[in-house]
Order: structure tokens, then sequence, then C-alpha cells
């Protein structure tokens, strides 16, 4: 499986997404919602841009260490949890049902791991060690 391409290309479509999904609540849905659920809006849209970026960094990380494990995992923490925290908030934006929003911590966890599992991706880096050892193997 070629990681660095899925990543690259996840990545991208997360950022053209980002870009339509923006548009669309900019102008599609002023005057349909209300300024609250915009706001939800904004914000979902705010997390997938950030994100997708993050994703993109893990495809090009992923070209210099094809077999760095903890960068595939915070690639997919990063997929994984934009589709349930900005999914859930989109949904609950277009549908108006609460309970959905009780997703949207369960993803905002995910993504806190991703960025937890880069820091020990780049901590491993700065210490020299390679993308397979293991840290008690020093």
């Amino acid at each position: 499986m070629n990681r660095p391409g899925v990543w690259l290309t996840t990545g991208a479509a997360c950022g053209f997404l980002t870009v339509a999904l923006g548009a669309f609540g900019a102008h599609g849905l002023r005057g349909l919602v209300s300024v609250g659920r915009l706001a939800n809006w904004a914000t979902a849209t705010q997390y997938l841009g950030l994100h997708a970026l993050a994703i993109l960094a893990c495809g090009l990380w992923l070209l210099q260490r094809p077999d760095d494990r903890l960068v595939h995992r915070a690639a997919a923490a990063f997929l994984v949890g934009v589709l349930l925290f900005s999914g859930s908030l989109f949904a609950l934006v277009l549908t108006d049902q609460r309970a959905i929003g009780m997703v949207t911590p369960i993803g905002g966890l995910l993504l806190l791991a991703g960025w937890a599992l880069l820091v020990a991706g780049a901590w491993r880096v700065r210490r020299g060690q390679t993308a397979n050892s293991r840290p008690d193997a020093d």
C-alpha cells in the first residue's frame, strides 16, 4: 500500500471539501439556519481545513519515512476524528437533531490523539530513532 499517496490524496480531498462546504455555508445556508448554527458550520469547516493540512503533512512525512507507524496512525486518527467532529456538526446544522452533537467530542478526542501521535513521532525523530524502533529498545 502506498501510504504517502493515500494520505496526500485524502488530505487534498479534505481541502477541496473545506472550500466547497465553506462556500455552501456562507452562501447556501444564510437565511436558512440560525446564526448559532452558522457558527457551528464555520467551526466544522475550520477544523476540516486544519486537519486537511495535518493529513497532507502526514503524507509528506511518510514520503521521507514510509514505515513510520505513528504518523500513519496519526493521519488515520485525523481522518476519523474530522469525520466525526466536523461531520457531526455539519449533520447537526442540516438536521437540527441535537443528539447528533453527542458524537462531536469523540471526534475531538481522536483529533487530540492524532496530534499526540505526531508529537511522539517527532520526539522519535528528534532522538534519532528509526520509524519501527521501540522506545524501550534503547
